[in-house]
């Protein structure tokens, strides 16, 4: 499973919080108004985003069970904590290899957050077929389709968004990554299993001011073009002209990503 630092997570968790979609979270939370108690699981739970986003807005007791293969942002999500009505167990787990294990036992709901376009075809049918077997519902935030707007635009832009979607497509650890196409890919795999399926866009907003997030992006995206072989040696000028639009405060992104929610009929 690919790694991911607590700093660049804590520098996109309120981006990723602004972002989600209201209507796919409001019809999450419509669905469990009337629940006492719940479990719910974390696929990649990261230093507990997704918890913190979530917990908040549901109703009852929540007994909440976090997995990630990283050991140092598994002990941070430990250490979180939580409402009053919130308890959490937070485990390391090879999710590529012992998938079925974080889905062992009564569980309510499957949640996951900038995960999807991370793993495989086959992983996300592995999750599909064990879910759906259960009538289980799953709320997915966060996920890119591909979408990257840059305002003002640089003639190198296209050459570098096509090589980072590319990247995205590489295996982060699941096998070849679904990128883009993971939420499409989901959607239709769940529907074919009687699921319902509400999804909408939410996407990052990224204004002049948001200076921090846009520098590491750009960095972000450089290097994984570079790490394509594809991109002609220019990128370094490109990433040098792009930090000096954000140092000026000229620079707005839009990273496309979708929220869905999935579930059939009569699970609680």
């Amino acid at each position: 499973m690919s790694r991911f630092s607590a700093d660049w997570l804590a520098l996109r968790e309120p981006y990723d919080l602004r972002a989600h979609n209201p209507a796919v979270l409001d019809a999450v939370i419509a669905w469990c108004k009337d629940v006492f108690a719940i479990r719910i699981v974390d696929l990649g739970c990261g230093t507990g985003s997704t918890l913190r986003a979530l917990a908040p807005r549901l109703p009852g007791r929540q007994n909440w069970q976090l997995f990630d293969n990283d050991f140092d942002l598994v002990a941070r999500a430990g250490a979180m904590a939580p409402p009053a009505t919130v308890t959490v167990t937070a485990t390391p787990l090879d999710l590529a290899r012992d998938l079925e294990a974080a889905l062992d036992g009564s569980i309510n709901l499957i949640t996951t957050s900038a995960l999807l376009d991370l793993v495989s075809e086959s992983w996300l049918e592995r999750l599909v077929v064990e879910i759906s077997a259960r009538s289980i519902p799953l709320y997915a935030a966060i996920s890119h389709d591909g979408r990257i707007e840059i305002v003002p635009s640089d003639p190198f832009d296209t050459t570098i968004v096509a090589a980072m979607n590319l990247h995205q497509r590489t295996d982060k650890g699941f096998g070849p990554a679904l990128g883009g196409t993971s939420s499409s890919c989901a959607i239709t795999q769940l529907k074919s299993f009687g699921y319902s399926v509400v999804h909408g866009t939410s996407d990052w907003v990224l204004e002049p001011h948001d200076c921090d997030i846009q520098m590491e992006l750009f960095s972000s995206w450089a290097a994984a073009a570079r790490q394509t072989g594809q991109v002609p040696a220019d990128t370094v000028n490109w990433l040098a002209r792009r930090r000096e639009s954000v140092a000026a405060r000229q620079s707005s992104i839009r990273v496309g990503h979708v929220d869905f929610w999935a579930h059939q009929t009569g699970n609680l």
